[in-house]
C-alpha cells in the first residue's frame, strides 16, 4: 500500500469535529462535567438484587434533586453509584439519611459500599487549573525534548499533534456527553494518551530522520511518506494490542473503569490518525519553507 499526503483532508475532518463540539457548546451541550468539577456528592450502595432502573432516579427527584447521574454496576447491575451535584457541604448527612430511607423500603437488603465523598466547588475549580497546566506544561517539555532530539520543526510538529489529540478528546466528551462524563479519571487519560501519543510520532520522526540523510534531496513529503510507509507495520500492531486491552477493561469494568478507558480509547484512535496522517507533513511544510528561505 502506498502512503499518500492526505493531511489537508485530515485537517478538515479534525476542524469539522471541534466546530460541531464548539457549537453544541455553544448552545448549552457542552462537556459533562463530573463533581470532580463542579463539586458535589458521591455515594455508593449494594443493592443486594437487580435494580429496577428508574427507582433511583424517582427516589432523588422525589427528593427534589434536580441535578444527578445514577450508574450500575456489577452483577446483574446491583450496585449503584449515585452522584449529586450542587449540594451544600451542611446538607450531606440529611440528604444521605433521606436517601437511605427512601432506599431501604425498595431494597431492605441494600447497604451503603465505601466512603461518602464529597467535592467542594473550590476544590473542582483547583482541579481545572492543574489540568491545564498539566498539559501544557507536558506539551512545553515534549517540545524542548525533541527540539534537542530531532530539530525545532518536529518539535513544533509534535506538540501541534499533542494538542490535535487532547482537543479532539475534549470534542468527543462534548459529543458524547451521555455517555462520557468529565472528572479526575479524563485527566489521568488526558496525560496517558500525552505520552502514548508523543510515543508513535516519535517513531515515525526517527524513521524521518534516518530517510532525510539517505534522500537529502527528496522533497520533504516524499521522505514522510516513506517514513510513514516503514513505520505502518510496527504502528497498526502496537495500535491493535493496546486496544485490545482498553475496549476489553470498557465492556467488562465497573463504571469507574469505563470512564478512565472511553477517553483512553477515542485519544489512541487520534494518537495514530495524527501521527500517520498528520504530524510528519506539518514537518514537511515547516521543513520546505525552511529550504525556501534558506535558498533566498
Amino acid at each position: 500500500m502506498k502512503i499518500k499526503n492526505r493531511s489537508k483532508t485530515c485537517l478538515i475532518v479534525s476542524c469539522a469535529i471541534m466546530v460541531l463540539a464548539l457549537i453544541l457548546t455553544i448552545f448549552g451541550h457542552g462537556i459533562n462535567l463530573g463533581i470532580d468539577f463542579e463539586g458535589g456528592l458521591s455515594m455508593e450502595y449494594d443493592l443486594k438484587q437487580s435494580a429496577v432502573k428508574g427507582d433511583l432516579e424517582g427516589i432523588l427527584s422525589d427528593m427534589g434533586i434536580a441535578s444527578y447521574t445514577v450508574t450500575y454496576q456489577g452483577a446483574g447491575e446491583s450496585e449503584a453509584v449515585i452522584r449529586i451535584k450542587d449540594v451544600a457541604q451542611d446538607d450531606i448527612q440529611n440528604i444521605q439519611a433521606q436517601f437511605e430511607e427512601k432506599v431501604a423500603e425498595k431494597y431492605p437488603e441494600a447497604e451503603s459500599v465505601g466512603d461518602v465523598n464529597y467535592v467542594g466547588p473550590v476544590a473542582g475549580a483547583t482541579l481545572v487549573r492543574n489540568a491545564v497546566i498539566s498539559v501544557l506544561l507536558a506539551s512545553a517539555l515534549m517540545l524542548i525534548y525533541i527540539a534537542i532530539r530531532f530539530d525545532l520543526n518536529s518539535g513544533l510538529s509534535a506538540v501541534f499533534g499533542l494538542l490535535h489529540d487532547v482537543l479532539i478528546m475534549l470534542s468527543f466528551m462534548v459529543i458524547f456527553r451521555s455517555v462520557i462524563q468529565m472528572n479526575s479519571s479524563f485527566i489521568a487519560a488526558a496525560l496517558t494518551i500525552v505520552g502514548y501519543s508523543i510515543n508513535n510520532t516519535i517513531v515515525i520522526f526517527d524513521r524521518i530522520r534516518e530517510n532525510a540523510k539517505k534522500y537529502p534531496t527528496m522533497p520533504r513529503e516524499e521522505v514522510t511518506n516513506i517514513s510513514i510507509q516503514e513505520s505502518l507495520g510496527r504502528t497498526l500492531t502496537t495500535t491493535a494490542t493496546t486496544l485490545i486491552t482498553i475496549v476489553a477493561l470498557c465492556i467488562l469494568g465497573v463504571a469507574s473503569i469505563r470512564e478512565f478507558a472511553l477517553p483512553i480509547i477515542v485519544g489512541i484512535l487520534s494518537g495514530v490518525y495524527s501521527a500517520n496522517m498528520i504530524n510528519g507533513y506539518v514537518w514537511a511544510f515547516l521543513e520546505e519553507r525552511r529550504r525556501s528561505r534558506k535558498a533566498k
